[in-house]
């Protein structure tokens, strides 16, 4: 990679933080540009070349993500979790999250068990304990060699 490159990724990484600190706030490309010390046409070109999505989509689908948590987390009415994460329109956002997600705000809150057990938690019960518990012919999802009958 060409140290041009590198900068250039470097600079839309900052700009794609900026977006993922203040998702919430109105932010326009102009802004997120100048972050990136580029012009608003090659922001945008070099954004989803090296993302693969527009930064209006991933603005978009941060907001939606973040959504995604407190319509889980919380009893916060659908309208002030769609102002929360910075939508302006009720519409926009429920068009948004559809497109998104597959489902409505609503129909999402209500289809989530609220009483699930953690990802990680699950993650960390389902994994392989070692090598050493392992069958001798079955792999680590890991890489782990399988462990010998002399270990």
């Amino acid at each position: 990679m060409s140290r041009a490159v590198e900068r250039s990724n470097r600079l839309l990484l900052r700009a794609r933080d900026a977006m993922d600190r203040a998702y919430a706030e109105p932010l326009d490309v102009p802004a997120l540009a100048r972050i990136a010390h580029v012009s608003e046409s090659h922001f945008i070109r070099t954004f989803r070349a090296t993302f693969g999505e527009t930064p209006h989509r991933y603005l978009q689908r941060r907001r939606v993500e973040r959504s995604m948590f407190l319509l889980r987390e919380s009893d916060r009415s659908v309208t002030d979790i769609c102002l929360e994460v910075g939508f302006t329109s009720l519409g926009t956002f429920s068009r948004t999250f559809r497109d998104i997600v597959g489902e409505s705000p609503s129909g999402y809150r209500r289809r989530v068990d609220r009483t699930a057990v953690p990802g990680c938690f699950v993650m960390s019960w389902t994994r392989p304990s070692g090598p050493m518990e392992l069958a001798p012919a079955v792999k680590s999802s890991f890489g782990e060699a399988p462990a010998s009958a002399a270990d």
